[in-house]
């Protein structure tokens, strides 16, 4: 029919105004094809490119942690090994030199033998979906993070206990509870200002960052007041904790200009109870911290 491509045209020129980029190799990791698609997102034309060899490290691709593809992990070249398809999120490097997230995703080309003869790689730029990730990231530091101390807020402590408790009751896994109250805050507000309330606050937050486990649960609950939700763990176990956190707290200096202030906590801490929900855990714990204040502050008081 007068007017039609041929087949092997049709296909070529279907391929070239995809909005992917696409390319492919022979088994010996030449670049036999470069699509226009290919060209727009990476900066490289099909004659610059046609001809080399990908493990020359043109794209230059890295994943997040900035390791170098080419060299150790090639989704392409194990594809051409194996004949499996992969897909994989990584930085290719543009012609410019910035760096440009894509999704890959490769797959082999077959002879009519189902030999390995090459393989195709066909890339995407990931720019939106990264944007996505970002505000969803941000989103949830805003949901469930406390921005002046960055120790999870009050609503994200509460689910967090909620699910602890369900565990206890379904499984019998222990945990025990912390409640914090920093002391005579008011007064270092009244006398320094907000903003060394504030400090005292972030050291606090800090000290309980470094020096709880990475299975614990750390919340700011409100005001100066901080949560401490710690898993399997028996009473010998609890007021190692409690009082590491103390101690560690008590022997902090919170610079203030040339003044040096320390600060001291009161907590009280408790084991989870066969007939416990989150309120009577929460009410318990914090009872026992005020008998850790009427009894002279700086003090764990625990109750199994």
């Amino acid at each position: 029919m007068q007017g039609k491509l041929p087949e092997s045209e049709f296909h070529k020129q279907l391929i070239d105004n995809l909005y992917d980029g696409v390319y492919f190799v022979d088994t010996e990791r030449r670049i036999t094809y470069w699509n226009k698609g290919a060209e727009r997102i990476t900066g490289y034309l099909s004659e610059m490119v046609v001809g080399t060899f990908c493990n020359q490290n043109l794209l230059n691709h890295i994943t997040d942690n900035g390791k170098l593809l080419c060299e150790d992990g090639c989704p392409l070249l194990d594809t051409l090994h194996d004949g499996n398809l992969r897909e994989a999120e990584v930085h290719l490097r543009h012609a410019e030199g910035h760096r440009v997230p894509v999704l890959i995703r490769t797959t082999p080309i077959l002879d009519d033998n189902q030999t390995i003869v090459g393989a195709v790689e066909v890339f995407s730029n990931n720019q939106s979906l990264f944007s996505i990730r970002r505000k969803v990231t941000e989103l949830e530091k805003k949901a469930f993070y406390d921005a002046l101390t960055g120790l999870a807020n009050r609503a994200y402590t509460e689910m967090k206990l909620k699910a602890a408790a369900v565990e206890y009751h379904q499984h019998k896994l222990p945990f025990g509870l912390l409640f914090i109250d920093v002391d005579h805050f008011k007064a270092i507000n009244d006398t320094f200002g907000h903003e060394a309330g504030d400090k005292v606050l972030q050291t606090i937050a800090r000290n309980l960052s470094l020096h709880l486990r990475e299975t614990d649960t750390c919340g700011r609950w409100g005001g100066e007041e901080f949560v401490v939700i710690a898993m399997n763990v028996d009473e010998r176990r609890l007021r190692l904790i409690a009082e590491k956190v103390r101690a560690m707290i008590a022997n902090s200096m919170i610079k203030l200009g040339e003044r040096n202030l320390r600060v001291t906590v009161s907590i009280g801490a408790t084991l989870v109870h066969n007939d416990d929900d989150p309120v009577t855990l929460i009410q318990r714990a914090d009872g026992l911290m005020y008998q850790s204040k009427q009894n002279g502050r700086n003090l764990v008081t625990l109750e199994a």
